[in-house]
């Protein structure tokens, strides 16, 4: 046993090493790139630990600001939707600060947008309300998917042109 002992307290200090050592609070890799943290958080963390990550702002290197469901209700007719809201502006937000907001990533985006809808609705209560609140949430993903952003994206691409222009100078 004592030998046992040793051989663990000899080997504690390579213990980083190991794939947990790569993980920290926010359970993102402490080594992934910001653009792998902003897709594991969009498209992979359940939207209550997005929220958790959201509420902490972790990683303090993303953009977590929202407007919420903008100049609609959070709340359409009692269906939560702000949470899923978050997770659409945080998806914009970054992947624009990332030069990675091209429409095959929009549309991903708002595809996530509007599974996080639906998954908000399969918490009600009976299959009428359900039915009521993805039929509310179609007419949000309808709206993001024809307006969403397409102002924010001609000043990001006139950005990002302009950028180039000073680089060539």
């Amino acid at each position: 046993m004592k030998s046992f002992t040793f051989v663990v307290l000899a080997l504690l200090p390579f213990s980083s090493a190991l794939p947990f050592g790569l993980f920290h609070r926010g359970g993102i890799a402490s080594r992934a790139t910001i653009e792998e943290t902003t897709d594991t958080l969009l498209f992979s963390t359940p939207i209550a630990q997005f929220e958790a990550a959201r509420n902490a702002q972790n990683p303090s290197t993303l953009d977590w600001s929202s407007d919420g469901c903008s100049s609609s209700p959070d709340d359409p007719f009692g269906f939560d939707f702000l949470s899923s809201c978050h997770r659409h502006d945080f998806g914009y937000r970054n992947y624009k600060k990332q030069n990675r907001f091209t429409a095959p990533n929009k549309a991903r985006i708002d595809t996530n947008f509007k599974t996080d809808m639906y998954n908000q609705c399969n918490t009600e209560s009976n299959i009428f309300t359900r039915a009521a609140c993805k039929a509310v949430a179609d007419i949000y993903y309808e709206a993001v998917k024809t307006f969403g952003s397409k102002k924010r994206a001609a000043e990001a691409l006139a950005a990002r042109q302009m950028e180039e222009n000073v680089a060539k100078a």
